[in-house]
């Protein structure tokens, strides 16, 4: 989707720097976790903080990924929300067929918070395959 947003309009660059900040705690925070810094804390009811703590930089992203709809022209705008919803539902679909086969076929659990990786990578792979706005 970047390559529709390529250039240097002030929105893709403010973008950039949003998705840049956002993804930097989310990383930060997962590297801390892994680490054992949150140890203490997790699987007790103050866990509920780390996990909010990590799911705020993912809402903030996807801020910043509208806001950089909001600022760009009508061409691109469908042309992005076009790929947001064939990327959503994709992920739908992988999802709840993932997770009919973990209840039916006895595929392995997968984490909920890899939907939203799954989500982007979707977005990738329908990004080639949108050429127009309708």
């Amino acid at each position: 989707m970047l390559r529709l947003f390529a250039g240097n309009t002030p929105g893709y660059k403010r973008y950039i720097v949003r998705t840049g900040a956002f993804m930097s705690i989310y990383t930060a925070i997962n590297l801390l976790a892994i680490l054992g810094v949150f140890d203490g804390i997790v699987g007790r009811p103050i866990g509920w903080t780390l996990a909010l703590a990590v799911a705020a930089p993912v809402l903030g992203q996807i801020w910043a990924t509208l806001a950089l709809l909001r600022e760009s022209d009508e061409f691109l705008r469908a042309i992005a929300t076009k790929i947001f919803v064939l990327g959503t539902g994709w992920t739908l679909a992988l999802a709840s067929a993932w997770g009919f086969g973990e209840s039916y076929a006895g595929a392995p659990h997968i984490e909920a918070w890899l939907i939203y990786p799954l989500f982007w990578a979707c977005c990738g792979l329908v990004t080639p395959f949108v050429r127009d706005s309708r």
